[in-house]
C-alpha cells in the first residue's frame, strides 16, 4: 500500500481595497472606521447564523441568507467570500446536497481566511 495524503486546501482570498478606501474618503477617518469595523461584526454574526442554520440543517431561508451575506462582503470589498456565499446559494436553489457540502466547507475557509485578514482592514485603507 502508498501513503496516504492529507490534503489541506489553503484559499486564496481576493479583495478590493478600493472599496474600503472610497469608504474612507467620502466619510473621512473616524466615521469610516466605525461603520466598517460595525460591518465587519455584522459580516460576523451573520455568517454565525448562517452556520448555525446549516448545523441546524433549517435550509428554508438559507439561500436569502447567504444572498445577504454575500452582498455585504461585496460591499467591504472581499471579493472571495461574496463569491463563494453565491456559489453555496446556487448549490441551495439547484437542490444539490453534495455540491452544497463542498461548497459550505470552502465558504468556512474563506469566511475564516477573509475575516482573520480584515481585522486590519481600516488601517490599511487611509
Amino acid at each position: 500500500m502508498g501513503e496516504i495524503a492529507t490534503l489541506r486546501p489553503r484559499e486564496v482570498v481576493r479583495q478590493d481595497v478600493e472599496a474600503i478606501a472610497v469608504i474612507y474618503r467620502n466619510l473621512g477617518a473616524p466615521v469610516a472606521e466605525q461603520m466598517v469595523t460595525r460591518a465587519l461584526g455584522q459580516l460576523a454574526l451573520t455568517m454565525a447564523g448562517i452556520a448555525e442554520q446549516v448545523r441546524s440543517q433549517e435550509l428554508r431561508d438559507l439561500a436569502r441568507q447567504l444572498a445577504r451575506f454575500g452582498r455585504l462582503a461585496a460591499d467591504l470589498g472581499l471579493l472571495s467570500l461574496a463569491a463563494v456565499a453565491s456559489d453555496a446559494g446556487a448549490c441551495l436553489e439547484k437542490a444539490d446536497s453534495t455540491a452544497f457540502a463542498a461548497v459550505w466547507a470552502r465558504l468556512l475557509r474563506v469566511a475564516e481566511r477573509s475575516l482573520a485578514a480584515e481585522t486590519g482592514l481600516a488601517d490599511q485603507s487611509v
